[in-house]
């Protein structure tokens, strides 16, 4: 490599989808695409895929959970059967796209918010690649990620958390937001500090609140520049929010704080209790139904009279 042959480009920033498995019904997988190189941490990738339609599928992109400290594009909660959300979202004619994004140790906020939004833009630029249709995008998530779906549906007006990562210059707005059980305000959360004789078998970063290590700690306009509800405006996407009533974790009252904030704004916004379910919708009887709930309306909304 000498400079008179080579212009030296620069770091990658992302690198093409790979190539797809295409299943017995058609559907095809793409594993392991990197939609972004943050630079100085691990490469971000997601999976997606697409049904057999005779013409693009509209998208969903899925978000995990994990208190901001943990989990896996690949696995969903426990009270949910191996890939069921993806499946359901195939089955309704829809491609589904599920993404990492570094955790709160790795990276103060919004460095997860800038991930997320790196991952819609790639897969805008790479849709036709992909055949994929993005005129029109949903975003669902489950706990944290419920909490960074709601923020990528409420900031597409604000560039400066955007982020430079991945692929710069297509939209990161979304269409549709599913939120599962997710923070809405950090000032609100309750401060739990778990028994001393569990905090003693943990490691000293899974005793604090999610929320402290998210910020690095910094109170005030920190908590409120990561929480959903600072950024509701009457331009934001229609919600639907899915919660348990018993949710110790993150209380059902945080999804009523957002469904009011959005309501005042003048946004379509669906709260739906699960009575009695716990985080994750634990203790409640019919999960599969929660699901489907969650995929019609995805598809009413991306599909409409086209399904």
């Amino acid at each position: 490599m000498t400079a008179e042959t080579t212009e030296w480009a620069g770091p990658t920033r992302f690198l093409p989808p790979t190539e797809p498995t295409r299943a017995g019904d058609g559907a095809l997988h793409y594993s392991g695409i990197t939609y972004a190189v943050a630079f100085g941490f691990r490469p971000l990738q997601l999976d997606l895929w697409v049904p057999p339609r005779p013409e693009p599928a509209p998208l969903v992109v899925w978000i995990h959970g994990g208190g901001f400290m943990f989990g896996d594009r690949r696995h969903l909660p426990e009270t949910l059967r191996p890939n069921q959300v993806f499946t359901a979202l195939l089955d309704a004619g829809l491609a589904v796209a599920t993404i990492d994004y570094r955790h709160a140790l790795e990276a103060p906020f919004p460095a997860q918010l800038h991930d997320a939004k790196a991952a819609v833009r790639y897969l805008r630029a790479h849709a036709d690649e992909l055949g994929i249709c993005t005129e029109r995008i949903g975003v669902m998530g489950e706990s944290a990620g419920g909490h960074i779906a709601a923020l990528v549906g409420l900031t597409a007006h604000r560039p400066d958390l955007e982020g430079t990562n991945g692929v710069v210059g297509p939209s990161s707005a979304v269409d549709v937001v599913v939120d599962w059980y997710g923070p809405a305000d950090l000032t609100t959360m309750p401060r739990k500090r778990l028994p001393p004789q569990i905090a003693a078998r943990l490691p000293p970063e899974l005793v604090a609140p999610p929320e402290e290590h998210l910020t690095r700690g910094l109170e005030g306009a920190a908590y409120a520049d990561a929480s959903p509800i600072t950024h509701v405006t009457p331009d934001a996407p229609p919600f639907l929010l899915v919660h348990g009533t018993a949710d110790w974790l993150v209380p059902f009252a945080q999804s009523e704080q957002l469904e009011a904030a959005l309501t005042a704004a003048g946004v379509p916004v669906r709260l739906v209790p699960i009575e009695g379910a716990q985080h994750i919708f634990d203790g409640h009887d019919d999960v599969d139904a929660v699901v489907q709930l969650s995929v019609d309306h995805l598809a009413e909304a991306l599909l409409g009279d086209h399904r």
